[in-house]
């Protein structure tokens, strides 16, 4: 018999897509030359994601694993939707029967299928082909428990969630502030809002649900969903903790990155790193708030400032540092701090003994690449569920210092307050110290949970054996 095969429908997103392929590709070794991978390649719908997921695939082909990758046909883009989570689901539907076509014309038996959380509609095609369905989640348990409760939240809750007058309910967290709920759940008149209700029903359905944490950085949330609790009455799927996954692209540079070699002539834990992800950007009146801030405080930092989109395009724009910063601002810090106006490599500067913190926009993968390095956060979140994330850093992580961003003034930070978080992170306070003791205990938590014996190397386990397990029932002998 051909090897059995699992295949995997990522959304084309370098959060979603890179963190489905390496959990992929642990699942691969974990069944010991057992299962093989297949990746269906929907075409990513702007040019920019398209050169970046052929660059992606052109350096998995190249590295010899058993991993084959099937592109889909191209379908019409949606035109008329509201925000990105209603246009992600609405995409991947219009994709079912391709995606049917070309699980039924594959060579092997199919052991699963594995969908990104945004694709629960494809378990219609699951179950017409009798193939097993579990959902790889990209975000934290903590978002996921509350997918699963948002269907009866829906019911309890009949005002919009910011004229609640209590806090709401989420087993296994602190009671949430309805401020810190996710973008999309903040207009329940808003198409986003119904996909996200509708992804939390549909979860029920899944065979497994692999989610990109570690048992111990979440322990009560997980126990929580193990317990039935998010779900009254019925059983929640089986979860598997399956990380930290986090890619580590061999340097690229002779010599290493500028940002590198700047953070080599600082102190140990001396600077603070400001990175807000893919989609971040300052207009020149936050880069304003920024920088005073940041020179008040009177603390070293690196700050990869990006500039507002060029007209038409998404993504942003490099930044005009003349344009964006105060008069005399490069030259007053000069030595003390670096302002990088283009991508950066993140994961290498968090590697780096010289940053001590890090004030970041809480993307999930963002957060446990800083765990991963014991770095601790000042969130300031920015978008999708990063006010649920910047929540449960401080409250129940307790890996983070908290600070005031305005969410009605599209999320802006006063000079005031980034100084203030900037201080209390790096300086001598009790809440600092806290931060960095917790952030610490996490990074030994996120490795020993990957290493062999851990517990996401032992969930990793479980869930290939389960696949290989279903695959030999169902093939005929």
């Amino acid at each position: 018999m051909a090897t059995p095969t699992v295949v995997l429908l990522p959304v084309w997103g370098a959060g979603h897509l890179m963190s489905m392929l390496d959990a992929g590709k642990r699942l691969l070794a974990r069944s010991r030359g057992a299962l093989s991978l297949t990746v269906l390649v929907m075409q990513a719908p702007a040019e920019n994601y398209r050169s970046e997921v052929a660059g992606h695939i052109r350096r998995e082909e190249a590295s010899g694993l058993d991993i084959r990758f099937h592109h889909l046909p191209t379908v019409e883009l949606p035109t008329d939707y509201v925000g990105i989570e209603e246009f992600i689901s609405r995409f991947v539907q219009l994709h079912a029967p391709h995606v049917k076509a070309a699980i039924s014309g594959l060579a092997c038996p199919v052991a699963a299928l594995v969908v990104d959380f945004f694709a629960t509609t494809l378990f219609d095609v699951s179950r017409e082909l009798a193939v097993p369905a579990y959902v790889y989640f990209t975000a934290s348990a903590a978002a996921y428990a509350l997918f699963l409760r948002l269907p009866a939240l829906q019911e309890e809750v009949t005002c919009e969630f910011e004229e609640l007058d209590g806090m709401v309910d989420v087993p296994g967290l602190p009671p949430v502030p309805p401020s810190s709920l996710p973008s999309p759940l903040m207009d329940k008149k808003n198409p986003n809002y119904t996909w996200f209700v509708y992804h939390g029903r549909r979860f029920m359905e899944a065979n497994g649900v692999m989610i990109n944490t570690a048992a111990a950085l979440e322990q009560s949330v997980l126990a929580a969903i193990a317990d039935g609790r998010c779900t009254p009455g019925i059983p929640a799927p089986t979860v598997y903790p399956v990380g930290p996954v986090i890619s580590f692209n061999p340097p690229a540079e002779q010599g290493g990155h500028e940002c590198l070699r700047w953070l080599d002539t600082q102190p140990p834990a001396s600077v603070v790193l400001l990175c807000f992800g893919s989609g971040g950007f300052s207009t020149a009146p936050q880069a304003h708030e920024i920088a005073h801030g940041l020179e008040r405080s009177g603390h070293r930092f690196l700050w990869v400032l990006r500039g507002p989109p060029a007209a038409g395009a998404q993504q942003p724009a490099d930044a005009n540092l003349e344009e964006l910063l105060p008069e005399g601002f490069l030259e007053r810090t000069k030595g003390k701090g670096l302002v990088w106006p283009t991508k950066a490599p993140q994961k290498e500067i968090l590697a780096h003994a010289a940053v001590g913190g890090f004030v970041t926009h809480g993307g999930w993968n963002s957060v446990l690449e800083s765990l991963w390095f014991g770095v601790p956060m000042v969130p300031w979140p920015l978008y999708a569920e990063q006010h649920f994330n910047a929540f449960t850093l401080v409250a129940y992580m307790g890996v983070a210092v908290a600070m005031e961003v305005d969410r009605k003034r599209k999320n802006f930070v006063r000079a005031s307050d980034l100084e203030r978080a900037v201080v209390a992170l790096m300086g001598d306070s009790d809440e600092g110290r806290k931060a960095r003791e917790k952030a610490t205990e996490m990074k030994a938590a996120c490795r020993s949970a990957v290493e062999e014996g851990g517990s996401s190397y032992s969930a990793l386990g479980s869930l290939a054996e389960e696949m290989i397990k279903g695959v030999n029932q169902r093939s005929p002998h």
